[in-house]
């Protein structure tokens, strides 16, 4: 391999090009930039652990002709045989490379270069890439020339590990910020913080339809079964709400116990005010039935759970909200108090759902209404709305 050619190969990832551009094409042209130069390269893969509750890390796989395969994995494949038996099992566990050529008979304890030799690969090497953290990623290189890598080769390999590492760390830091971020704090907030609205006082004005929801029940739940079941109840329960809320355009901010508030937002110039509340209304309904099949086996008893919910739609100011360097990124207003308060009403009326007038007034559907109620904090009564399909339910 063109040594000169390699060392500008390291010099391009030094100088931090690959950060600016997705993955993927970084990607393709580290491997491009290599065969260009003489490594006899068919198929490079990197695979990068994350710090994610469900994620346990990603894979980029790049091959001669091909676009860039992305991929990830979940902490299941932990348990598979598959995992068990393959050669990057010991490159994260160990630290060390793990060769496989095919003339080896030592490689046959790997299933995964059987299926490699099926497509022509003569030799495999896998890398450990190390993060300043102290964490073990992985590369791995695979090779069709018939005299597979030749010691220069694997020494060129050997040569840009550390650049690669360094470059793969950078993106992997942004990209956990962004997932903790989103994790933590919700995907619109999480893209406002690492844009720097870090500050107190950063806020906007946005308007939006508004859910506010917690479980009935939730005290003397808690009151009669251990904090860990508890815990656990809520983790079902909740998911029984993002996944609608999400998958209907909405971002969650904020769990308060059993309580959830979330908002989905409304863009001024499109106008989509009924749309987005005809969404609202369908993550509300297809939240119910999840919560109404949820079962919960504690000892010989079933737990069945009821919850309500409050759909209003208006301004909220949007933003930083705190004291010193604790902030929290959330919404305020007359709107979200509202929702809050009719929430409460839920309960007093048996109802899964309900909705302000202004809700009911922008998201036509067919609403039953339920009277004018008093509520604290507004000088006058608000008209509150009820689904038709639903029934009230004595509550307890």
């Amino acid at each position: 391999m063109n040594s000169s050619e390699l060392q500008r190969i390291c010099n391009w990832l030094v100088d931090g090009t690959w950060a600016a551009q997705e993955p993927a094409v970084g990607i393709a042209a580290f491997c491009e930039r290599l065969v260009a130069a003489g490594l006899p390269l068919w198929r490079f893969g990197i695979f990068i652990r994350t710090l994610h509750p469900e994620v346990f890390g990603r894979n980029f796989i790049w091959r001669q002709g091909q676009e860039v395969e992305v991929g990830a994995v979940d902490f299941a494949i932990l348990d598979t045989p598959e995992f068990a038996r393959s050669p990057l099992r010991v490159v994260f566990e160990q630290g060390i490379e793990v060769r496989g050529r095919a003339s080896d008979p030592d490689s046959k304890r790997f299933p995964f270069l059987d299926d490699m030799r099926a497509e022509g690969a003569t030799d495999y090497i896998a890398v450990p890439v190390r993060f300043l953290d102290g964490s073990v990623h992985a590369t791995s290189w695979i090779t069709q020339h018939p005299d597979g890598f030749s010691d220069d080769d694997i020494a060129a390999i050997r040569a840009v590990i550390a650049p690669l590492a360094r470059i793969s760390e950078i993106i992997s830091l942004r990209r956990t910020a962004e997932m903790l971020l989103d994790t933590y704090v919700g995907n619109r907030a999480g893209a406002r913080i690492l844009g720097g609205q870090i500050r107190r006082g950063h806020n906007d004005t946005m308007q939006a339809a508004i859910w506010l929801s917690d479980l009935r029940g939730f005290t003397a739940l808690s009151d009669r079964l251990p904090a860990e079941t508890v815990v656990e109840i809520l983790n079902h329960y909740f998911d029984c709400q993002v996944t609608a809320i999400r998958g209907h355009g909405g971002e969650v901010l904020k769990f308060m116990g059993d309580g959830l508030l979330a908002v989905f937002p409304i863009d001024e110039y499109v106008g989509d005010a009924a749309h987005v509340c005809t969404r609202v209304l369908e993550a509300a309904r297809e939240s119910r039935a999840s919560v109404e099949a949820l079962a919960f086996p504690v000892g010989d008893v079933i737990e069945r759970f009821r919850f309500g919910v409050a759909l209003h739609v208006g301004n909220i100011l949007y933003g930083n909200i705190g004291g010193g360097n604790r902030l929290d990124f959330t919404c305020i207003g007359p709107a979200v108090n509202l929702a809050a308060r009719l929430e409460k009403i839920t309960g007093r009326l048996g109802r899964t759902v309900v909705a302000s007038e202004g809700f009911a007034n922008v998201c036509r559907h067919d609403w039953h209404e339920l009277g004018e109620f008093p509520i604290a904090g507004f000088s006058k009564a608000q008209r509150v709305y009820g689904l038709a399909e639903e029934t009230s339910v004595a509550m307890a």
